[in-house]
């Protein structure tokens, strides 16, 4: 699954000769939280959010009046708000390397360009949580095992071989870091089998079964 497959395309974006209300509306219109800036040829500029405009703007708390706070923001450009330096992703990223690198800078955006790092699209934390829905089949109901197994070779052979000898068919795998170093830890949805049965042959066979659950 790649970045191309989950993106919002075409993407929505502001110049950077717009003003703070035309971007402020944009993101209200649209319920967007970010907006890439683009130029005249849709080249990726820089990027403002939300939290950068309620920054911008003058406190509540002001002094000024209602119409020199409307003057103030009327000429306020976002070429003075955003943020130049973007982190950024391409279509053909696979999608578990957007959402590290939100993670690891603490956005809930990136925009997607292309070689011409003209913007092709955004991809956003709601869309790598639909990804993590989708990739634990939360929509389809069915025994839900999570194990602790030895990080090795064959194991998730011997777990499929178990499975399909009940009759239970595999309907999505996923894989975290043990307790220990030799450890992972799997977390199993499987249908068409009896989750009694299930955790018993599993026990027998050494795997530690540490929840079974129908969801």
């Amino acid at each position: 699954m790649f970045v191309r497959d989950r993106m919002s395309s075409p993407a929505v974006t502001v110049r950077a000769d717009k003003s703070f209300q035309d971007a402020l509306k944009l993101m209200r219109d649209r319920q967007f939280r970010r907006l890439p800036v683009v130029d005249k040829k849709g080249r990726l500029e820089g990027i403002v959010s939300e939290r950068d405009l309620l920054y911008a703007a003058p406190s509540s708390a002001t002094s000024l009046s209602i119409w020199e706070v409307q003057y103030l923001l009327a000429n306020l450009h976002i070429k003075e708000i955003m943020t130049k330096e973007v982190i950024t992703t391409t279509p053909d990223t696979p999608v578990e390397h957007a959402a590290r690198l939100m993670a690891t800078h603490k956005i809930g955006g990136l925009p997607v360009v292309d070689g011409r790092r003209e913007v092709v699209g955004v991809i956003t934390e709601t869309d790598i949580f639909q990804t993590f829905v989708e990739m634990f089949a939360s929509d389809h109901p069915g025994v839900r095992l999570t194990l602790n197994v030895p990080d090795g070779k064959g194991v998730l052979l011997e777990l499929c071989k178990a499975i399909f000898s009940l009759g239970g068919s595999i309907v999505s795998v996923g894989s975290f870091d043990g307790h220990l170093p030799n450890e992972r830890g799997l977390v199993v949805k499987v249908r068409d089998v009896n989750g009694g049965r299930l955790v018993s042959t599993l026990d027998a066979l050494g795997e530690h079964v540490v929840d079974a659950r129908d969801v």
